[in-house]
């Protein structure tokens, strides 16, 4: 037992302080105070790297935002996270030695490389947090997630503490007086905080099994993206094994007035999931105006799928559906509609134009000449709304701007998944609301909207979300309450008996 104490003194000492020798009464001073500062960072980088997993949700708009800067498409979400899987796991193996150090009576000697590492470390968390704030539109996706994962995160951290519980009595009752005060009052707050948090988690998920609203519809956005090139036929198909009840899709107008498929519509227009560049080295498409609708079917729109793997999911493709990927083109808004008509599939998308008066006009017409069923298309584009109300008056009006809709009394409402708190979704669907929203990818987001009683979401991952058969979770409040009440009391006999060991 002597031997293996002193292996982890001397391996502790070796990681920790990287020497074996005992340091200096200098060295020493302040060392408790660097104890607090990988603490912190420890805690700080935790912190992060659950705001990385939830928002993991929207990468494609990460990666998105790297590509109109940079203008080369490589997951920059996921060099985020390895980034800061990295930073975790280093500073929870620096506090593991420290506590090993703390457990083993030794001075806290940090070495100079792991105060460096720390201080980058502590400068990576606060980049990353100031560009989650600036960037509004995914900040509400964390309070949102503390809906779905705050019950077994105070779970976890009940155990968190019994587990340290044994490392901070130790350091108590061999701190000096004021050290010892300090501790004991920073252990008592931050347990009870843990203990007394359930006080303030509400959940949608916090029902009877029996309350469970209907399973939310699915909208294959721009298709099956996971599954085939975005905005291509072989994309729509395979949304429509999904079991999709819309395709969603965005539109622009050709030079020759063709509406066609194409989400990028600024500067780099075309260069990310065409070949546009190879086809037309001399020209420069800016915008959909300036290419004709034969050169747009020249392009090829599906290698890029195969050689970026945006989703990493081409090696789930078959050699088939990987021959069939390599050769989608762009398709024109006809072509889908002629698909929806054959399967009743609804439609819905985004309108791109310069020229949105123009743009409508041609748009409409080629959806009324098309003779799918009016009532299959969602209309979305906010621009001349009124008219399209007067010359296709069977179209569904679809907002999104609720505010809007309620001025104009409709009852379709399509927004991002961040936008409406649960209660809103509940109190919108009890007024007969349709409320879709989008863009859910993940099971713990979809489950959630499901408990909230969303009417459909529109998704890139419409082949996983379609086999789920009821939420990732659904608790009794009840059970909930009982179970907490639970722990709480095994927690505190734990600490009781335990401290009366020590005193002893």
């Amino acid at each position: 037992m002597s031997q293996v104490k002193g292996c982890c003194r001397v391996c502790s000492r070796c990681l920790y302080s990287c020497h074996t020798k005992d340091s200096s009464e200098n060295k020493r001073k302040h060392a408790c105070c660097w104890f607090s500062v990988i603490t912190l960072v420890s805690l700080l980088s935790l912190c992060w790297m659950y705001i990385c997993l939830v928002t993991y949700n929207d990468q494609e708009d990460i990666n998105w935002k790297g590509f109109t800067v940079l203008k080369l498409w490589v997951n920059w979400f996921m060099v985020v996270i390895i980034m800061s899987a990295v930073l975790v796991s280093y500073c929870i193996l620096l506090l593991l030695f420290a506590l090993i150090q703390v457990a083993l009576r030794e001075r806290l000697d940090l070495h100079w490389l792991h105060k460096i590492f720390l201080f980058f470390g502590l400068i990576v968390v606060a980049l990353g947090v100031t560009g989650i704030s600036t960037w509004k539109q995914e900040w509400p996706t964390v309070p949102l997630s503390l809906q779905a994962t705050a019950p077994f995160l105070q779970f976890g951290a009940v155990g968190a503490l019994m587990l340290l519980s044994p490392f901070v009595f130790r350091t108590f009752l061999w701190a000096k007086t004021g050290s010892g005060v300090l501790i004991a009052v920073v252990f008592v707050v931050v347990s009870a905080a843990i203990f007394l948090c359930p006080l303030r988690i509400h959940s949608p998920c916090l029902i009877e099994l029996s309350e469970l609203p209907e399973k939310p519809k699915l909208i294959g956005h721009r298709g099956a993206p996971m599954l085939a090139p975005e905005n291509t036929m072989m994309s729509f198909k395979k949304s429509i094994e999904c079991g999709v009840t819309a395709f969603e899709t965005d539109v622009q107008l050709s030079k020759d007035r063709i509406p066609f498929l194409m989400h990028d519509h600024q500067s780099e227009f075309l260069m990310r999931t065409t070949n546009v560049k190879e086809k037309f080295p001399k020209k420069d498409f800016c915008q959909s105006a300036c290419i004709t609708w034969k050169e747009l079917q020249s392009l090829n729109a599906g290698e890029w799928f195969l050689k970026m793997d945006p989703f990493h999911s081409v090696s789930q493709l078959s050699e088939k559906e990987r021959t069939s990927a390599r050769d989608q083109t762009i398709p024109s808004l006809l072509e889908l509609l002629e698909l929806a008509m054959q399967h009743n599939i609804s439609v819905i998308f985004d309108l791109y134009s310069p020229n949105q008066e123009s743009d409508i006009n041609d748009t409409v017409s080629t959806i009324l000449s098309s003779g799918i069923d009016p009532s299959l298309i969602l209309w979305l584009p906010p621009a001349e709304r009124e008219s399209v109300i007067s010359s296709a008056p069977g179209f569904i009006q679809v907002y999104s701007n609720e505010t809007e809709m309620l001025n104009k009394t409709g009852n379709h409402l399509n927004v991002k998944y961040n936008n409406l708190s649960t209660e809103r979704i509940r109190d919108l669907r009890k007024g007969n609301v349709t409320v879709n929203l989008w863009v859910v990818n993940e099971r713990w987001l979809f489950s959630l909207l499901w408990c909230a009683g969303a009417s459909s979401v529109t998704t890139n991952s419409c082949h996983l979300l379609k086999d789920m058969e009821k939420p990732d979770w659904v608790m009794v409040s009840n059970t909930y309450s009982c179970t907490h009440s639970t722990s709480c009391v095994i927690s505190l006999s734990f600490y009781f008996h335990y401290s009366a060991l020590n005193t002893n």
